[in-house]
């Protein structure tokens, strides 16, 4: 219900639960059941920005539908039709966002790329530039951070970026070979830097954490007080710890000479994004011309971050 087309009045304020919406949630239930069943992509929101217009494009599926195994084929079907009549249409770039661009749903994206290699239209994933505000928030003075969600794709590139600053990571997983593999990307110099851990109690003396997987209240009782919580894991993690503080989501404030902005991106003010989001807007300032899927590059994440600084975006 929170979309122009339905109440404008909610969409122009950031997302939450309002009591008048209640009454219409068997409503929007029949919704969803007709959407799985005969919808498409279609057009939320949109703003223009230097001469060229921002679409928000939505997939008619909940988040909680791309966790069930048998729709993950439909919900690529979707997004790769999506890319198609991008494509046919002449965007410049696509940004998929979201749960679109799940690691175990299509890789990050690389699935349609390698599927379409002949695409002008740019996929692109943003976590490059949602990489790049996560790591710009850690305070120079750090040395030691624990990290969550060691091994995934925005996981990876955060240890491997911190241990050549010469900042130890202790990166929780249980899998040694996941670890491992991580670790053999890094310059030899600065391998030493990247820390194995099994265990939440392992960063207890840590007063930076950079979460990238979900926190229960038991496990936030680990960290010292006084840690602060980075957070690049949806949703956010909820803040049992009044002795800790917690960030938000990474986003970008989108330039000053931005138009027609109507409405609200799920729970940010209007006018900021997400960083993934974000991230889609710098390749189309940028006008490059490479697709961003799969792994994160590292050696781009302080170009991506220069660029978009460069082009009027600023952290809110």
């Amino acid at each position: 219900m929170h979309v122009p087309f339905a109440f404008r009045a909610c969409s122009s304020q950031p997302w939450t639960t309002r009591l008048v919406l209640l009454p219409l949630w068997p409503i929007a239930f029949c919704l969803m059941v007709l959407q799985v069943l005969c919808s498409k992509t279609f057009t939320v929101s949109f703003y223009c920005l230097r001469g060229a217009l921002h679409q928000t494009w939505t997939i008619p599926r909940y988040s909680f539908q791309y966790f069930i195994p048998p729709m993950k084929d439909g919900i690529n079907r979707q997004i790769e039709l999506a890319i198609l009549r991008a494509d046919r249409m002449g965007v410049k770039v696509l940004s998929l966002a979201a749960l679109n661009k799940n690691e175990a749903l299509n890789g990050g994206g690389t699935l349609f790329v390698d599927r379409h290699p002949d695409l002008r239209v740019r996929v692109v994933h943003g976590n490059t530039l949602t990489a790049a505000v996560i790591l710009n928030e850690i305070p120079g003075s750090v040395k030691e951070v624990f990290l969550t969600g060691a091994t995934s794709k925005l996981g990876r590139a955060i240890a491997l970026y911190l241990c050549r600053k010469r900042i130890r990571v202790l990166m929780l997983t249980l899998s040694s070979e996941r670890f491992l593999k991580i670790q053999r990307e890094a310059p030899a110099e600065f391998q030493q830097y990247l820390v194995q851990v099994t265990k939440y109690h392992a960063a207890k003396t840590v007063k930076t954490w950079l979460v990238g997987k979900w926190l229960s209240p038991r496990e936030q009782r680990w960290a010292p007080a006084g840690t602060h919580f980075h957070q690049f894991v949806v949703p956010p993690v909820i803040e049992f710890r009044r002795d800790c503080t917690y960030g938000k989501l990474a986003a970008m404030r989108l330039p000053k000479d931005v138009q027609g902005l109507g409405s609200c991106e799920y729970t940010m003010e209007r006018g900021v994004v997400h960083a993934c989001h974000a991230g889609g807007v710098v390749h189309c300032l940028e006008g490059w011309e490479h697709h961003e899927v799969g792994a994160i590059d590292v050696d781009r994440i302080d170009v991506v971050w220069k660029a978009a600084l460069r082009h009027g975006l600023s952290p809110p």
